[in-house]
């Protein structure tokens, strides 16, 4: 899950990415010290969650959730208990963790973030699988472009943005290389470096730590070699 935390305090930002980090499920994009500058941001990108404070200066994070359309689920995080019967009448508020936040009531909160998902009617988001199975789609600047698998060439990671090249055109995306490679197929996709998922079926050559994929050299990673070796169908 993607998602961003929003807090005044620096320290307080601090933990929650500390407690995020040690959740695998979680996938931390971005913080944000005030809630506009947070707002901007889920103009253009979509996210999974958001853990937002509720005391910050001149927005709370109750006007936060009032503010988006469709806003993404929401942890609240804070000292303050008196917003929590408020809180529960948004529907995409799904927890209220009360500072100090301690790793088991914030791994509850979690579960009951993924019991919500679950509960969930699936809808596109940043990657959102096709019903064919046989492509994704993509949001680009909040339009959603419909990429075959079969057209995927490889992505790779550049700093806070994937690069999703394909037979036709690239594409710049706001988001991780763990996110897409959990809606990739992974009879067709692997990934072989720290920053590169292939398309399998595209392979030309194969040389010594590099493969070749149109006129694309692309690094093999020691850790990631076996497998690719292991998928080889040799002679």
């Amino acid at each position: 899950m993607t998602c961003i935390i929003i807090d005044d305090e620096a320290t307080a930002r601090a933990i929650v990415s500390q407690l995020c980090a040690k959740t695998p499920e979680l996938d931390v994009i971005e913080e944000f010290s005030n809630a506009i500058e947070a707002i901007k941001f889920l103009n253009q990108q979509n996210i999974d969650l958001v853990f937002l404070d509720i005391h910050m200066p001149g927005f709370t994070g109750i006007d936060f959730v009032q503010t988006l359309k469709n806003p993404p689920m929401v942890v609240l995080t804070t000292s303050d208990t008196n917003f929590a019967i408020e809180a529960y009448e948004y529907e995409a508020i799904v927890d209220y963790l009360v500072k100090p936040i301690s790793k088991e009531r914030f791994a509850k909160s979690i579960q009951k973030v993924k019991n919500s998902m679950a509960s969930q009617p699936a809808t596109q988001a940043d990657f959102g699988s096709a019903g064919t199975g046989e492509e994704l789609y993509i949001n680009i600047d909040r339009r959603l472009i419909k990429l075959k698998f079969d057209d995927i060439l490889f992505i790779e990671a550049k700093g806070d943005y994937i690069e999703v090249k394909t037979t036709k055109e690239d594409y710049r995306v706001h988001n991780t290389l763990k996110k897409i490679r959990e809606k990739l197929p992974a009879e067709l996709f692997l990934q072989i470096h720290r920053s590169y998922i292939i398309n399998f079926t595209k392979i030309i050559d194969i040389e010594d730590n590099s493969v070749l994929i149109e006129k694309n050299v692309i690094p093999i990673s020691r850790s990631n070699r076996p497998e690719l070796m292991r998928r080889l169908n040799l002679l």
